[in-house]
Parts: structure tokens; C-alpha cells; sequence
């Protein structure tokens, strides 16, 4: 399950997509799952829980796009591999048309938040 840790208001426009939000986690360093709970949370305002994250880290093994680095004691730490990184950069660049495209039609609004057919937006 997937909660959030601030307020919806704050975090609305925030991804909460377990696989990018690993895989972003990821790509500044291997992590076990706490620290990556932890990370995601400071940096997204989301907090996985641990069947979300688990599940999520099951997928992305099986595909190739994370690995394990061997056991650490009873944590198991995780890298983003080559196939991961692309796969974030796709991810990053898909978010990215979507902001681009909701910052451009918010400049367009007309002031007082109406539609151009009169009715509140």
C-alpha cells in the first residue's frame, strides 16, 4: 500500500509509482528496502509500505532493471543496473512531457480559474 506522508494538497502533482520511485531512489547509490523507504520518503512525500515495495523490487529484479548486491547481514542491499537506468531516463522523459504540457496549459487559463465557456474551472 501506498500513503502519504504530507498532505494531498502538497503532494497531489507528486509520482507515486512504486517503480520509479525506486528506481529514482537508486540512481544516487545501492540501498537496502528501509533506506529506500526512507529516501522515497524524504524525496517524494511518499511512504511505501512493505508489500508495495517488495512487489515493486520482485518486478523490477525479474526485468532486469535493479540487482541485488549480496546480503548484508539481514539486509539486502540493491543497484539500479544499465537496463534500470534507461528505463528511469524513459520514465523521467515521459513525467516530463506531462509537465511541460499541464504548465502550458495553466498559462493559458484565463485569470479567476473560469473555462472559456464561463464556468468555474
Amino acid at each position: 500500500m501506498t500513503t502519504r506522508s504530507r498532505t494531498d494538497e502538497a503532494t497531489a502533482g507528486r509520482s507515486n509509482d512504486p517503480p520509479v520511485l525506486i528506481l529514482t531512489s537508486l540512481a544516487a547509490g545501492e540501498k537496502h528496502g528501509y533506506a529506500l523507504v526512507r529516501d522515497i520518503e524524504e524525496f517524494a512525500g511518499v511512504r511505501l509500505g512493505p508489500g508495495t515495495l517488495y512487489g515493486a523490487i520482485g518486478r523490477l529484479e525479474e526485468r532486469g532493471l535493479i540487482e541485488a548486491v549480496g546480503e548484508s547481514g539481514r539486509r539486502r542491499p540493491y543497484r539500479l543496473s544499465p537496463a534500470g537506468a534507461e528505463a528511469l531516463r524513459v520514465a523521467l522523459d515521459g513525467l516530463r512531457v506531462i509537465v511541460d504540457e499541464g504548465s502550458a496549459r495553466l498559462a493559458k487559463r484565463p485569470a479567476g480559474g473560469l473555462s472559456a465557456s464561463g464556468s468555474a474551472a
